[in-house]
């Protein structure tokens, strides 16, 4: 492992990065964890996805670990490490690919059981998933690093909203708007798409 990955004291900007990286690992297992009930692999616990059940659970596996692999492509000491910092990109990469794959099979399938308006949500979250991880992923191919990293973070956004929008559902104000099928998709938008914003405004404000 490159020397200076291996050697030296962290600072608190690494510590800051692991502490980070901690809490997405617990959020990304409590959700995960929530989903136990379609390992039972029955009607009952399948439920609309019975059909689809395999696509449902390697897009919870391969979207987990998207989750917990984003943010280490963005600390700085293992960037140094370019063959570490390329195969977790390309680790990061495969598990977009797997679970965004199943999404659009669930979003084409089972979404259209609580209505187009959930379906359709999932399909353009699924396509801006899709196409700001290929265009990262380009960008490194093509050597423009900058840009890389600029679309490195919108996917990562766009990974994350399955968290952001997750937990805003689950907040009990919310349950009160209405039921999940009217106001699941409204958050859905709003979970990559606000952090999407807020990004550009971000960078176009930063000196």
């Amino acid at each position: 492992m490159n020397k200076t990955i291996s050697q030296g004291a962290f600072t608190s900007k690494d510590l800051l990065y692991i502490s980070g990286w901690l809490g997405i690992l617990f959020i990304t297992w409590t959700f995960m964890h929530g989903a136990d009930k379609y390992l039972e692999l029955t009607p009952a616990a399948l439920g609309k996805y019975l059909p689809v059940k395999w696509f449902l659970l390697l897009h919870i596996t391969a979207g987990g670990g998207a989750l917990v692999l984003g943010p280490l492509q963005f600390w700085g000491r293992l960037q140094r490490n370019a063959r570490l910092h390329r195969l977790i990109g390309y680790l990061y990469l495969l598990a977009i690919l797997s679970s965004s794959i199943c999404a659009v099979v669930l979003a084409s399938t089972s979404a259209y059981a609580l209505g187009w308006a959930y379906a359709f949500s999932l399909q353009i979250w699924v396509s801006v998933w899709i196409t700001t991880t290929f265009l990262a992923w380009w960008l490194a191919m093509k050597r423009r690093f900058k840009q890389h990293k600029d679309w490195m973070v919108r996917s990562y956004l766009v990974t994350l909203a399955f968290v952001v929008s997750g937990l805003i559902l689950k907040m009990p104000w919310v349950e009160t708007l209405g039921s999940f099928t009217i106001v699941g998709p409204s958050f859905f938008w709003l979970g990559w798409s606000v952090p999407l914003y807020l990004y550009e405004v971000i960078k176009v404000c930063k000196p």
